[in-house]
């Protein structure tokens, strides 16, 4: 007997004794089931393996019998059903050993991360998540994972620019990303304040969210912390960029990655500096505004910004592939420009759609997504002077000079040299 041989069965015995272990640690009661009888059950699970396909369901049938049996003999001191399923997924993971080990100890590191995150579930089941957040999630599973697949794949609509799984595509990735983003923001809680929630709301719209801190700046303690979290969201935008474009076009990607990454580098660097003795202790009416206002801290699933994002994309499809035909690249860099006046992402994905389907090249692509960056820049611009007054304004034009100008130089150089 070689060693390939017995590994499957070696490698049964410590999924059930790991999982064997945790169920006795994890309890001071006597179980049906300690550590042998588990290790053991993953071992049965093996040997029916090496027999064939029907004898681990003959097995699986009769460990279940036993199971059951044992539970309703236990059932009156504890009417938990844990160890019993844990037992049960010990017999299936010995099978699986049998065939795929590598993935069998991965799934029991899985079972055993959850056997022993016991409390930490429960609490976070009963105290952290909301009945708000758990209508969410289910909004979001909806969306991401019964609407999309319904939705064909396919080039429809004038220029055969519209393909409706990849809009809804990326509906999805938007209001995943403003997931995490929310998740952040409960993760690390409000004494962080303005700089989660800026990077946080970014995700949603770094346009809508500089706004919000330049108006947080009027009543804030300083003017720094609010800065930061709106410079925060216009990182969130550069992050975003690299996803979004990365989705639609590999090849613009590839030439793209490396000057947003820099400018991302620059810009956090402008942030760590600008939040650099920036008083963290805000009046109360302030910290309340800097959790209101930006939309990402409201709610973790934010359908409607991204609709409207992909309801600005498809008109920015269609103009610019009208731009293109009509006017050449001109009217490709036109169209994104335009578009960059609502949404960054639009312009820039568009133009990036237009070179995934040859209509321009992938250079007319780079410098539409730099002319949708600048003019969404414009933008932000105006509202921080109109909401945060000119203190404010001057800082983010200053903050965003250092990065905007590497970033360009930076795409420049990836355009020249190809």
């Amino acid at each position: 007997m070689d060693w390939q041989q017995i590994q499957p069965f070696l490698v049964a015995l410590a999924i059930g004794l790991l999982l064997g272990f945790e169920r006795e640690r994890g309890h001071n009661r006597e179980l049906p089931a300690g550590s042998r009888s588990f290790a053991l059950l993953a071992l049965v699970g093996a040997v029916a393996a090496s027999f064939g396909t029907w004898v681990v369901v003959v097995g699986l049938l009769g460990v279940g019998a036993l199971l059951a049996l044992s539970y309703f003999r236990t059932s009156g001191d504890d009417p938990g059903t844990t160890t019993e399923i844990a037992a049960l997924i010990a017999y299936l993971l010995g099978a699986l050993a049998y065939t795929r080990p590598a993935l069998a100890v991965a799934l029991a590191v899985v079972v055993a991360g959850l056997l022993v995150s016991k409390t930490r579930i429960h609490r976070f089941a009963r105290e952290i998540v909301s009945e708000v957040e758990l209508e969410d999630a289910i909004k979001f599973f909806v969306v991401a994972f019964v609407v999309l697949p319904l939705l064909p794949h396919q080039q429809l609509g004038p220029y055969g620019v519209l393909d409706p799984a990849k809009i809804w595509l990326l509906v999805v990735l938007l209001t995943g990303i403003g997931w995490v983003g929310y998740i952040g923001v409960r993760a690390l809680g409000p004494e962080r304040g303005l700089l989660v929630t800026g990077l946080a709301g970014g995700f949603v719209s770094a346009t809508a969210t500089t706004a919000s801190m330049g108006r947080i700046s009027r009543t804030a303690d300083g003017v720094r912390a609010p800065l930061a979290g709106a410079l925060l969201a216009s990182l969130a935008t550069f992050v975003q960029l690299l996803v979004v474009i990365g989705l639609v076009d590999v090849e613009v990607l590839r030439r793209l990655w490396l000057p947003v990454v820099v400018g991302l580098v620059v810009l956090l660097g402008v942030v760590a500096l600008v939040y650099r003795g920036a008083s963290r202790v805000r009046p109360d009416g302030a910290a309340d505004e800097a959790k209101a206002e930006p939309a990402a801290a409201s709610r973790p699933f934010t359908l409607r910004p991204a609709l409207v994002l992909a309801a600005v994309l498809t008109l920015a499809l269609l103009v610019g592939r009208w731009g293109a035909d009509v006017l050449g690249p001109r009217g490709a860099v036109l169209a994104a420009f335009a578009a960059g006046l609502a949404d960054a992402h639009a312009g820039s994905v568009a133009a990036a759609t237009l070179a995934a389907k040859g209509d321009i090249t992938v250079d007319t692509a780079l410098v539409s997504i730099a002319v949708a960056l600048g003019s969404n820049l414009i933008v932000k611009i105006v509202l921080a002077f109109t909401a945060g007054g000119r203190r404010f304004g001057l800082g983010f034009v200053a903050a965003m000079a250092v990065p905007s100008v590497v970033f360009g130089v930076a795409l420049t150089l990836a355009v020249i040299h190809g």
